[in-house]
């Protein structure tokens, strides 16, 4: 490996922890990185007096430029849309110097609140560092106009953040309770898991049954998870709780394929959302370094 590669893959897990918070999915953010890479490789190094600064600006805009497209994209995605679960682990950045709760998948389904502009200021400042004027030579504005965007990013995460306040063990707790209760579901005992006004949002892309809108209210989502048992009878089902970007995930196996992740929010004592990725391009990756629990199922 030469030096030129070498540097690159240094800054490597930064850059794909930049862009994987921009674009909210794994596969978009590694076609950043390539593009970012066959740049770095025709760049005069030479030239450079801060080769991660370089690197850092260049996966920004590349990245930038990418969600201004999958937002459009995303208006016409079938249903609802959640992120794509990261499964590089021996890439993701340092966690305690760039904040491991802004890689869990509710996190980033937040930023989707955000505009492209105000996402890449908020993520540069609060979560990667930089100060505004470092931000603001990033992303080639000024810096006023780089700390308006991050103030009106904060403005709008800050009621949103409420929601998290929940720590894992809760979310872990609550997910057991109800990978239990699916053993023999009633509506009772579910809707005993589920508050009054919570929200069920299910992601299948088109490619396989989901609700194709936000089911909200427990009856209706206790309901669902009837219907969702009597169509199990007869197949081989596996329930496992996981830990994805960082947080506690209910992992489903169909006949030995993955084909659920699950991740709440919840208020301390019962599940306020639940967000089902169903979408198998989504789950291909964890798919593939995940294995059907067996004998230690939940189910």
């Amino acid at each position: 490996m030469d030096t030129s590669t070498e540097l690159f893959q240094k800054h490597r897990p930064r850059l794909l922890g930049l862009a994987y918070r921009m674009l909210g999915t794994q596969a978009d953010a590694e076609d950043v990185l390539h593009d970012a890479w066959l740049r770095w490789h025709a760049q005069d190094k030479t030239a450079l007096d801060d080769a991660e600064a370089w690197l850092v600006t260049v996966t920004t805009r590349l990245a930038l430029d990418r969600l201004r497209h999958a937002k459009v994209e995303r208006e016409h995605y079938t249903g609802p849309w959640l992120p794509e679960p990261l499964v590089a682990p021996e890439e993701q950045p340092d966690t305690q110097a760039e904040h491991a709760e802004t890689l869990t998948l509710s996190f980033l389904l937040m930023l989707e609140r955000l505009s492209p502009e105000e996402r890449a200021a908020f993520l540069l400042r609060e979560v990667f560092d930089y100060s505004h004027a470092e931000a603001a030579a990033i992303l080639g504005i000024t810096e006023e106009s780089c700390r308006q965007r991050a103030h009106r990013a904060k403005q709008r995460l800050r009621e949103e953040r409420v929601r998290f306040s929940a720590n894992a063990h809760t979310q872990r707790r609550l997910l057991q309770r109800f990978a239990q209760a699916l053993q023999s579901p009633s509506e009772e005992n579910l809707r005993a898991l589920l508050a009054e006004n919570a929200v069920h949002v299910a992601d299948g892309g088109g490619l396989v049954t989901a609700t194709l809108r936000p089911l909200l209210g427990s009856e209706r989502i206790a309901r669902l998870y009837l219907q969702i048992n009597k169509l199990e009878r007869g197949h081989d089902v596996y329930r496992d709780l996981r830990t994805v970007n960082g947080a506690p995930t209910l992992l489903t196996w169909v006949n030995g394929q993955l084909t659920t992740a699950m991740w709440i929010e919840c208020d301390g004592d019962r599940i306020t959302a639940l967000h089902v990725l169903r979408n198998p391009q989504k789950l291909a990756r964890l798919a593939a370094v995940t294995k059907s629990p067996g004998g230690s199922s939940l189910h």
